[in-house]
């Protein structure tokens, strides 16, 4: 392998990302889709629009009032109206939440009596609305156990030991964004190393290395080289991004983070390159990437959904995609840190190891130094 040749094509792949201003997109992109997305998905509820319709007016039922009033989960308005009122306005979706507090609601709370509240939640939209359903609950049982300790009560009719693990804050940004650098890693180099040959075939300098005596392994090599090292300087801005600017704990190792990614970037970059030897036109190319990149990315890289809670083909398929592998450990890196630890964590690893080896096997043989 002559390290001379090698250098010379890398030296105008640089040049020509640097003439077709291609360079830009290296970074540009990553940092719009991590901005985009990571201030766009927002998994958690807050300012449900929320109607108390209040037919006690007693003094624990303003209790309970004041409780949703001073919550950032509800948006609330005290109304006067009656219940089928309250549901027509959902129905126009005016309001997510429909609250009623029964008559005599003071009177049996005081007697030791079950008193039942009605709570109507808009379910147009699942996710939302279990997260809704979830606040509402958490504000009933937390005033009941407040009630239980004021009369004087040893055991609460209802207790709720409630606990959420590695994102105690639940934050939106420390399950989005982790995920997203999954996605980013994933879509930006492969369609920027998708364009890599096929680009060459279009304006027909292809023929140039056809002709000459330059081997696939060099011609390959001086290829990915340079969108390789520019997209590694992603990692750790992508980083900076997800710890400063997003405030996301990082707990783990950065080494095995750093690791996992430099091969997942090669994963990323041989896809890129298996599309680009197969196509003969660079929109192609483009929309194939973003097809084969964007929509795995998303759909199983347990970043909207956990992967354990898949069934049938879509399990399948998740294990199939490497962001499934990738993102396990990012997450790890970030929110867990347990590391090599973990025997998932070396697993994962060995798997995007042998998968970045096999992509590249499969370029190498798929491309041929003929016209084909």
């Amino acid at each position: 392998m002559r390290t001379s040749v090698i250098k010379a094509y890398m030296q105008k792949e640089f040049k020509d990302l640097v003439r077709t201003k291609m360079i830009y997109l290296v970074y540009l992109l990553p940092t719009m889709i991590l901005l985009l997305f990571g201030y766009g998905i927002r998994l958690e509820v807050t300012g449900a629009r929320t109607i108390i319709i209040d037919q006690d007016q007693s003094r624990f039922s303003k209790e309970l009032i004041d409780k949703c009033t001073h919550s950032k989960y509800f948006n609330t308005k005290v109304l006067l109206i009656s219940p089928n009122e309250g549901l027509h306005r959902i129905k126009q979706a005016k309001t997510d939440i429909l609250l009623i507090i029964p008559p005599h609601f003071e009177h049996d709370l005081l007697h030791g009596q079950k008193s039942e509240l009605a709570a109507f939640i808009d379910g147009a939209f699942p996710l939302r609305a279990t997260t809704m359903q979830g606040y509402v609950e958490g504000v009933i049982l937390h005033a009941a156990k407040e009630l239980a300790q004021r009369f004087g009560l040893k055991h609460p009719l209802i207790t709720l030991n409630h606990r959420a693990l590695f994102n105690q804050a639940m934050r939106d940004e420390n399950a989005i964004v982790p995920g997203l650098i999954g996605l980013i890693m994933l879509v930006a180099p492969a369609l920027l190393s998708a364009l890599l040959i096929v680009k060459e075939k279009e304006m027909g300098t292809i023929f140039n290395f056809y002709a000459s005596p330059v081997k696939k392994s060099e011609f390959l090599i001086a290829k990915l080289t340079p969108v390789f090292l520019l997209h590694s300087i992603n990692i750790f801005i992508l980083f900076l991004w997800a710890t400063w600017w997003f405030g996301v704990p990082f707990r783990g190792s950065f080494g095995l983070y750093w690791i996992t990614s430099e091969l997942y970037l090669l994963i990323s970059l041989s896809i890129g390159l298996l599309v680009s030897i197969i196509t003969n036109r660079q929109i192609v190319a483009v929309v194939l990437t973003l097809i084969i990149t964007i929509i795995p990315g998303f759909l199983y890289s347990g970043m909207l959904m956990p992967i354990s809670s898949m069934v049938g083909e879509s399990y399948i398929e998740a294990h199939i995609f490497p962001v499934m592998y990738y993102n396990h450990i990012v997450y790890d890196t970030f929110l867990i840190g347990q590391g090599l630890e973990s025997m998932k964590n070396i697993l994962y690893l060995a798997i995007l190891a042998g998968y970045g080896t096999l992509l590249l096997i499969v370029g190498s043989l798929l491309l041929k130094k003929e016209l084909g």
